[in-house]
């Protein structure tokens, strides 16, 4: 029988020999029927692919799947899976050549109605449009890609901290967040990269530290040139820990975003302050002192010219040869 159910579900199943190969499909419906005219479809496509030399009909799932197994590299690839379970009630079953911009806009809306920001709306797009333009461009498994709208996102201040107030709050937190804080606005470090930081990556002799390519974001090794405030805070961290350096009690750290972090916030008064914003105010920091956006980009380790485009605002050195140009104006 070419029709059939498992014991765990309603769903009718396919199930023929095609040219001495077994297929077996789902036909994603419970209802005989429909799965007697899909089980026609799928029979009428197979021969269009061997006769007329059309393209075989792939769905979501199988582009998902192949998607997931060519992006194990990406360190965002733990977002994409929480997108792409949530992608599921809309988009599983679905032939890709069916997707739609008018699928895309009800998913679009779907997600809006949850209360998330533009911004959430548009990562799960993104996922969307990635899975599409590979099966399209690079596996040739559909002809185009559908426009994906996607929503505005209001442009964000850069936040960051003078340093009068990043050693008022330094001096507000414990003294294990306080090292760690201190470290991160003297390396620009992420904060994952200061937590899991070992001693086997250290070299107080030469000054430097090193993060290996599968601990950073980008998949590049960085390296990190040490200051002589980050090599004391190394220095304060010997002999606590054989293998981690920032410890607390003996034991590494993996949380920061702790409620001593939040209460040292409160105390000083500085609000809208994430423990990443440490990395922006090391970023902003060294743009107003001069350094280049190529140096900064290789020093913090971001992938792209643009990801430190938004610190260049912060300095205007490049344009001061240029003000007293023009002809000054003279007081009456």
């Amino acid at each position: 029988m070419s029709l059939y159910k498992r014991e765990d579900s309603s769903i009718w199943w396919v199930r023929f020999t095609h040219k001495g190969k077994r297929v077996q499909q789902s036909s994603g419906t419970p209802v005989r029927e429909k799965a007697e005219e899909y089980e026609a479809k799928l029979k009428s496509s197979l021969w269009e692919q061997e006769r007329l030399g059309a393209k075989p009909i792939y769905k979501w799932n199988d582009a998902v799947v192949k998607y997931l197994g060519e992006t194990k590299h990406k360190a965002s690839q733990v977002s994409d899976i929480y997108h792409l379970r949530w992608l599921d009630q809309y988009l599983n079953g679905i032939e890709l050549q069916a997707i739609k911009r008018d699928m895309l806009d009800k998913i679009s809306a779907a997600k809006q109605a949850e209360g998330v920001e533009n911004s959430t709306v548009n990562r799960v797009q993104e996922v969307i449009r990635a899975i599409l333009r590979k099966a399209c461009n690079e596996w040739e498994w559909i002809d185009r890609v559908p426009v994906v709208r996607m929503l505005p996102e209001p442009t964000k201040r850069v936040r960051w901290l003078t340093r009068d107030e990043a050693d008022t709050l330094i001096a507000a937190l414990p003294p294990h967040l306080a090292d760690m804080a201190r470290f991160s606005l003297e390396t620009g470090l992420r904060r994952s990269n200061v937590t899991g930081l070992q001693w086997s990556q250290v070299d107080l002799v030469r000054r430097t530290a090193w993060i290996h390519p599968d601990q950073a974001k980008a998949r590049k090794a960085i390296p990190v040139p040490l200051s002589s405030v980050a090599v004391a805070v190394l220095r304060k961290q010997i002999g606590k820990h054989q293998a981690n350096v920032f410890t607390f009690n003996g034991k590494p750290v993996h949380q920061v975003n702790t409620k001593a972090w939040h209460k040292a916030l409160e105390r000083v008064g500085i609000e809208n302050f994430r423990w990443h914003d440490l990395r922006h105010t090391w970023a902003s920091w060294h743009i107003q002192e001069g350094t280049p956006l190529h140096v900064l980009q290789e020093l913090g380790g971001w992938s792209t010219p643009e990801m430190v485009q938004k610190y260049a605002h912060l300095s205007s050195e490049h344009l001061a040869q240029w003000v007293d140009r023009r002809p000054a104006v003279l007081a009456a």
